[in-house]
């Protein structure tokens, strides 16, 4: 009997002793980020000035890469064909776990970071998915992770990826193809938004592109018979979609822009231009809504009298959540918290929230708050999904924004470019730098990370849906 509760005590003290060490490694990636705070708001800060577009990203790529190099990662640059995109690394061996680091801005939205609408440029760009705080995060969380391998001696490396154009570009996409993750066990990564939480989400797959009419220039009035209008194929096209959304499943999300429609009215235009976006839950079913609106095209091209071509510009798969690792990564915010504010930033927060039109604002307490786990679902698309069918992945959302604020609205570029957005910023790195700690200590959570990986896929292999294509770096060009 005393030699078994003599076992038993060892047992709980070496437990008790492991729990401790991990206490102690996860206050040391805190503890450094903390002591580079300053450092990385000025980073964040600067990336919100620069705003740049999608496969245009020079300036903020340059100064995520070259902060990593200062710090010891080995840095590999335009990748994939990609000159903003890049992967850094630092360690050796297994396991190999990725960061994924954002930093593309949006067009037209342009805001200084006051809490009222005040354009910097007026019709100009502005991180309003904060993708500003999202690539300065990822950073600092690999660079942490990086001190802490160094201090501890222990085997693995850390590669923070480079990921240009994620508003519509898909440039993750394009990095998978190149077989950049092939090696990776696991990926982390996170999104800025109004509150924390860090569930096993889903979202939908999208395919986007754009499609071209061309016809023959006339006179509208004097010679109308010899002129055969692009424009008119392209809202042709634009009919029949609208007419085909009857008769698609309820989850579909179909969306369209006239890029390019004519010159002037009194010239029938000979080219005309459209960009489409189908969405919906079941990859599968993205294809074959696709596919109907090349029909369409062509009927309308067929139509009018015009000729088409189309061009996909890119097309992601939705996420494959992982609830080994989502249910880790909630741990570890939940330790943190959330984001408290100050006087000063209490003030910003009910100032901007004057601005807000819908119905039902959360109170300004969720932003303090860690909300509890779930399996979830958001409506919109992001090409993480990618990568989520290649490696297991999981991610996290904390409060860079005041509690009921739009991605993709001025309210949100103003907090991105201010402390509200950086404190989220901080909350993230230490998020993915505690979660790091986790997956480079604790082998058993890889493998059953890995196990369900395997289960979900069931068999389904991963084919990109951009085909062949070269990434289209000038899809933000001219904006």
């Amino acid at each position: 009997m005393r030699k078994i509760l003599q076992v038993l005590l060892l047992g709980i003290g070496t437990i008790a002793h492991v729990n401790a060490q991990k206490a102690d490694d996860k206050a040391y990636v805190t503890s450094q980020l903390d002591k580079k705070y300053a450092s990385y708001c000025q980073i964040a800060k600067q990336i919100w000035n620069y705003a740049e577009l999608g496969y245009l990203e020079s300036k903020s790529s340059a100064l995520l890469q070259e902060t990593l190099r200062k710090s010891g990662f080995k840095v590999e640059s335009g990748v994939a064909d990609i000159p903003t995109a890049f992967v850094a690394s630092y360690g050796s061996g297994q396991p190999v776990i990725g960061i994924l680091a954002e930093y593309d801005a949006l067009p037209g939205l342009s805001q200084d970071s006051v809490p009222y609408r005040k354009p910097l440029i007026e019709g100009g760009t502005g991180h309003g998915c904060g993708h500003n705080l999202f690539g300065t995060a990822s950073v600092a969380a690999g660079i942490a992770l990086k001190d802490w391998l160094l201090q501890t001696k222990r085997a693995g490396t850390v590669r923070v990826y480079g990921t240009p154009a994620e508003e519509g570009g898909g440039g993750k996409v394009y990095m998978v193809r190149a077989g950049l993750l092939k090696d990776v066990d696991a990926v982390i990564h996170w999104h800025p938004g109004d509150g924390n939480s860090a569930d096993a989400s889903t979202c939908t797959a999208v395919i986007q592109g754009m499609f071209r009419f061309y016809g023959k220039t006339a006179h509208a009035a004097g010679a109308p018979e010899r002129g055969r209008s692009s424009l008119d194929g392209v809202e042709a096209l634009n009919v029949m979609v609208n007419m085909m959304r009857e008769h698609v499943d309820e989850k579909s999300r179909i969306h369209y822009v006239i890029t390019k429609g004519g010159l002037a009215a009194n010239v029938v235009p000979d080219f005309a231009e459209v960009e489409y976006m189908v969405r919906h839950p079941d990859v599968t079913e993205v294809k074959q809504i696709w596919e109907r609106v090349i029909k369409a095209a062509e009927g309308a091209a067929l139509g009018t009298g015009t000729t088409m071509k189309y061009e996909v510009i890119t097309g992601i798969y939705g996420l494959l959540p992982n609830e080994t690792l989502a249910k880790a990564m909630h741990s570890n915010l939940q330790k943190l918290g959330g984001v408290s504010y100050n006087a000063e930033e209490m003030a910003f927060a009910n100032k901007l929230r004057v601005s807000f039109e819908n119905a039902k604002i959360p109170p300004l307490s969720r932003a303090s708050e860690v909300q509890p786990y779930r399996l979830s679902h958001f409506p919109a698309s992001t090409d993480v999904g990618d990568i989520s069918y290649v490696v297991p992945t999981a991610g996290l959302s904390t409060a860079t924004w005041v509690p009921g604020t739009a991605a993709h609205t001025w309210q949100a570029v103003a907090a991105d470019g201010m402390s509200i957005g950086y404190k989220g910023m901080l909350l993230a790195a230490k998020t993915l730098a505690t979660m790091g700690v986790d997956l480079f200590t604790q082998p058993e959570l890889l493998s059953r990370a890995k196990a369900e990986f395997q289960q979900k896929l069931d068999g389904v292999k991963y084919v990109p849906l951009i085909g062949d294509r070269k990434p289209p770096l000038d899809y933000r060009k001219g904006l």
